[in-house]
């Protein structure tokens, strides 16, 4: 579904975005909301010094963070409702090497409680894709007078 065809979605990116410019973590690491579509969300880091282990590929930490922030956004556009990671499978496939660490995530189902959904990072050399990771995360939906007590409607 276009953006366009789902004129509700505009709030919902909107505050999402908000929230995320409002993530210290994603700050200090350097990390952009690149795509963001209803039960979508790709998020990217340039390949910096401090975010490399000692054979130079992006640290592990950096693919789980990337992958956390991305699912839970994913779920929160599903509904535009606030949401926090309950867990999540990560298999590291192969080192990263490259530029740019690139996480693409999609709510395989979406939830009133609990939404599924899944994860691909990939590592990007030359204008070239490499799999470097993939996830299956579940992601816990807050309720609306939750979501207010924080005061973060999404994300």
């Amino acid at each position: 579904m276009s953006n366009e065809a789902d004129p509700e979605f505009a709030t919902v990116a909107e505050r999402i975005h908000a929230n995320v410019g409002r993530q210290g973590f994603m700050n200090l690491v350097g990390a952009e909301l690149a795509e963001l579509s209803r039960g979508t969300c790709t998020i990217a880091v340039e390949r910096r010094p401090e975010l490399l282990q000692q054979h130079g590929f992006f640290h592990g930490g950096v693919t789980a963070f990337l992958v956390d922030n991305a699912t839970t956004i994913a779920a929160a556009t599903s509904r535009g409702q606030a949401a926090l990671t309950a867990e999540y499978k990560l298999n590291l496939l192969s080192p990263a090497v490259g530029d740019r660490l690139i996480c693409r995530a999609r709510v395989i189902k979406p939830g009133r409680q609990v939404s599924v959904v899944a994860a691909d990072v990939f590592c990007v050399s030359d204008g070239v894709e490499k799999h470097t990771a993939t996830a299956l995360a579940s992601i816990a939906m807050l309720s609306e007078d939750v979501s207010a007590k924080t005061k973060s409607p999404a994300a």
